[in-house]
């Protein structure tokens, strides 16, 4: 996984509204890539449930959540409409995991992201990361301590 210190790779991937979202869109502010699995998996939903809940602290701290999986859109759209989620949900879909591979994240055995959390600070570095394990639900205090 990425280590703390390392430049973010920078990535442009769709949103559950087809839009084009590019990591380098927020340089100046602290974004939160919250890598995850798959849409619709019971861990996951919780997951982006959670953050979703706890948005308003994100928010309150100046971080943007991100969330990233090798869904496609259109599944990211049926996902955030079934949760009620704003947060971006970002398609890493074509080439196949390819944002996840620059992180560190990818996983050969299963065709997907791994779980994990990279706080990206304003001019773009790495200040943070934690790789979690698949039924790891990585609860936002992790990141609120990370940023502290």
């Amino acid at each position: 996984m990425i280590e703390a210190g390392a430049p973010a790779p920078d990535f442009t991937l769709v949103d559950q509204h087809g839009g084009h979202v590019s990591l380098s869109d927020f340089r100046g502010r602290t974004v939160l890539l919250a890598f995850y699995p798959a849409d619709f998996s019971p861990v996951c939903t919780d997951q982006l449930s959670v953050y979703q809940d706890r948005l308003g602290e994100f928010e309150d701290r100046a971080v943007q959540v991100l969330g990233i999986s090798v869904d496609g859109a259109f599944c990211h759209k049926a996902f955030a409409n079934q949760l009620g989620l704003t947060i971006p949900l970002l398609a890493d879909f074509h080439p196949k995991g390819e944002v996840a591979k620059a992180y560190g994240l990818w996983s050969d055995e299963f065709g997907e992201s791994g779980r994990g959390l990279v706080l990206v600070g304003p001019e773009g570095g790495v200040e943070w990361a934690h790789e979690a394990g698949p039924l790891e639900l990585p609860a936002p205090e992790l990141v609120f301590a990370a940023l502290a």
